[in-house]
């Protein structure tokens, strides 16, 4: 109703939401829920039990990705900070009242009163409401569902190519597309836009508050995980940044809603109209590769051995990164200079402090310690392999920082700390009942499942245990810490090791 509020706090665990009745005439709680999941960017998500089964979607300003609101004669708040995230609404026209509700059928339907008239309005939002294209991922990853076809259909991204090709054609597209060419990742890659875009699941996204679309755009070329780019909010000419890696799901067309948003594509894919474009970054290229030599000719001769060493410390920063850097004041300053009160843990690698970035995004800082026996190459494994990982029970690497001697990975904040900070304490293991618990093992198991069975890479992580399972706000495990994991070839078993490392 007005006034309610819809949302999560993270620091307390406290949730509202809303749940159907089992039934028409009971009003126990019924099997579908709609609430915020706050992994990645928050976005509302409607689930079957534990399944998802309709996204609303993130709030881009104006209203969530399917809601276009009526700004005549409602007002709308959404709030998001460290601390929580909620939707309300209220209404202007102190006139009519207005009613959301959930049904026990899955549909949503909205009722609204005229003081001064006898009807009322009803309007039912069925999850077909907008033909099929409403069932969460009903075209798989990288595909668009067109909402205003005259037949129910998907079509590929650009650059993408059916999974099954002749599923595809019998009008079976849960299978959704794949990759047709690798992106180069070396500057020939370019973006597509689309426009009226319900955008993807935004579970496995990244964003920030305060970059424009041009810094996002580089933030994402920079970064070959990342695969589309859009702005967080769609207001006064569009602000913020919101980054998508691996696969996209659950992507809408509308006619009327929606917003922009650029997807990578090779260069090539593009057609044509962009031969001109790729010609012309030759000849730039050439240019620069001209340029390049005399000026480094120069420097050669002028400071031969400082120039080396920049451009071997440039190289290996290059070689590790391949996400989202952070310079070390910045982390300075989120962390008030690495302060103990401001230590969450410590292992083997080092230290792990809580931060907090100007905007009011939270991180957990791991500080690479001068003592630590693991070292770069621990450092360099986990970078490489989490930048290539993108699943809800995986802690989310948002960047690192390599300055002089500092070797620093940032991740997503998880404020309930660590399993064993649960288990193994004989006040807070009480909070964790068999839900929980089996919720806890069944989070761990999927993201074990990604790992061994379902991710690009096959990865063994070979120091599993309490501490580096790190709990959400919800206490949705995450598995972390990957220093000492091993990567398996895509049809590789077994293999061997010269040492025995983890636990």
């Amino acid at each position: 109703m007005p006034g309610m509020k819809l949302g999560l706090n993270f620091v307390t665990g406290f949730e509202r939401s809303l749940s159907s009745w089992k039934s028409a005439e009971d009003p126990a709680v019924g099997e579908y829920s709609m609430k915020f999941d706050p992994t990645g960017f928050p976005q509302v998500m409607e689930f079957k039990g534990s399944v998802k089964y309709f996204r609303i979607g993130p709030w881009n300003g104006h209203y969530f990705a399917v809601y276009p609101t009526q700004e005549d004669q409602y007002t709308y708040h959404f709030a998001l900070d460290k601390t929580q995230v909620y939707y309300e609404f209220e209404i202007l026209d102190r006139s009519i009242f207005h009613l959301y509700k959930l049904q026990p059928s899955g549909n949503s339907i909205g009722t609204t009163w005229k003081k001064y008239e006898t009807r009322t309005e009803v309007a039912v939002a069925t999850i077909d409401g907008y033909n099929v294209c409403g069932s969460y991922a009903f075209c798989g990853s990288n595909a668009i569902c067109m909402v205003d076809a005259i037949l129910e259909t998907c079509e590929c991204l650009k650059g993408y190519v059916p999974k099954f090709p002749q599923q595809w054609n019998m009008s079976n597209w849960s299978d959704g597309c794949v990759r047709k060419s690798s992106l180069d990742c070396n500057n020939t890659d370019s973006f597509l836009r689309y426009t009226d875009i319900k955008v993807p699941d935004t579970s496995s996204s990244w964003y920030n508050q305060t970059m424009n679309l041009e810094e996002c755009k580089q933030v994402c070329l920079k970064n070959c995980s990342c695969i589309a780019y859009a702005n967080l909010d769609i207001r006064n000419g569009g602000s913020g940044c919101l980054l998508w890696f691996d696969n996209l799901i659950d992507m809408v067309r509308f006619s009327t809603a929606g917003q922009d948003i650029y997807i990578r594509v090779p260069l090539s894919e593009l057609g044509n109209d962009h031969g001109n474009l790729k010609k012309k970054k030759v000849g730039i290229a050439v240019g620069v590769i001209i340029f390049g030599l005399i000026t480094c000719i120069s420097l050669v001769i002028i400071k031969k051995s400082g120039v080396a060493r920049i451009i071997q410390r440039n190289r290996q920063r290059q070689k590790v990164t391949d996400l989202p850097t952070f310079d070390f004041s910045v982390l300075v300053k989120a962390t008030d200079n690495f302060s103990s009160s401001n230590k969450i843990g410590e292992g083997g690698f080092g230290s792990v402090y809580n931060g907090t970035l100007t905007n009011g995004q939270e991180l957990a800082v791991k500080r690479r310690s001068k003592k630590s026996k693991q070292g770069l190459e621990e450092f360099k494994n986990e970078v490489a392999l989490i930048a290539k990982l993108q699943h809800r029970n995986l802690v989310k690497l948002l960047g690192c920082c390599i300055q002089g001697e500092e070797k620093i990975l940032v991740y997503e904040y998880m404020p309930n700390k660590s399993l064993d900070y649960f288990v193994f304490d004989e006040v807070r293991k009480k909070m964790l009942d068999w839900i929980k618990r089996f919720n806890i093992i069944d989070g761990i198991a999927r993201g074990l499942l990604y790992l061994h069975q379902d991710s690009r890479l096959r990865i063994i992580h070979r120091d599993l245990k309490n501490s580096n399972i790190l709990l959400d706000a919800n206490l949705n495990p995450k598995i972390s810490d990957f220093g000492l994991a091993r990567t398996f070839l895509g049809d590789q078993l077994e293999a061997n090791t010269n040492r025995v490392v983890g636990t």
